[in-house]
């Protein structure tokens, strides 16, 4: 165990310096917070670089119940309390946080999946955990996401997604139309929602599609709805006119496992 007491300190500095978007993406690496997520990491196997308990924590419960024989074998460092909230990004810490590195190492579409969820320009951090903790749940292991969706590695994305964010690879794409163009060379058609189709998402086969998923207020891009191969629509008997993205994104998903167990 390290012990850091000052504010001043060039690490206590750095984890302050990676809640913001562009210090994680010049370093590589994001924070988590909280017993059970700094717990899930450790058990997944994350790139854990460092992980920060507070005095008060060390002798909780929670962290008891949940960390007790983790810490018994695992380097750590402890602060003060002031000191944690100082890096802390909840109101009420629960005294745990970990520095994870970002998987980023080779990794490349896996195009033997049956389907590609890809993310086109989805900006609410909460809607973007939902969707990514979902994927997982379905058992997809990576997510293509375009210039313009949220960061994945915002806080408060990495807290929607309930520890997935450590299972499903993130793909960022530089250029999202040339990645779905790839998907398409690789036998994949793509997918998109549009209230103008008169095909429901029920009517399609799911195998082998890239399911693409617009933004909130716009829908997918221009672009995305050029190059997909088909487009359906999600039936519903209400009045609303449109589901929120992640419940939209939910209920293709289970269409696709239904569609999975039913052979």
């Amino acid at each position: 165990m390290q012990t850091i007491t000052s504010k001043e300190n060039s690490l206590i500095k750095h984890i302050c310096k990676l809640k913001e978007k562009k210090y994680r993406n010049e370093y590589n690496q994001y924070l988590i917070e909280g017993v059970k997520l700094v717990k899930e990491a450790i058990e997944e196997h994350a790139n854990i670089e460092y992980i920060i308990i507070s005095e008060e924590a060390k002798s909780s419960e929670l962290v008891a119940k949940y960390l007790k024989n983790v810490l018994q074998s695992t380097e750590y460092i402890q602060v003060p309390n002031n000191i944690f909230k100082l890096i802390s990004e909840v109101e009420k810490p629960q005294g745990v946080l970990a520095v994870i590195r970002k998987n980023l190492e080779d990794i490349k579409i896996d195009y033997s999946q049956d389907i590609i969820l890809a993310l086109d320009g989805i900006q609410d951090p909460g809607n973007l955990g939902t969707i990514i903790r979902t994927a997982d749940s379905v058992g997809l292991t990576q997510i293509l996401i375009s210039k313009g969706t949220a960061d994945p590695y915002n806080s408060k994305v990495i807290r929607s997604t309930m520890g997935a964010i450590f299972r499903v690879n993130i793909i960022e794409c530089d250029n999202f139309s040339k990645t779905l163009k790839m998907c398409q060379e690789n036998n994949y058609k793509i997918i998109v929602t549009s209230l103008e189709s008169k095909q429901s998402i029920y009517d399609l086969k799911l195998k082998k599609k890239v399911i693409v998923i617009g933004n909130e207020a716009n829908g997918v891009s221009k672009e995305s709805l050029e190059l997909a191969d088909e487009r359906a629509i999600i039936p519903m008997l209400g009045k609303t006119e449109s589901l929120n993205a992640s419940v939209a994104t939910g209920i293709i998903l289970y269409e696709y496992v239904r569609q999975k167990i039913s052979h």
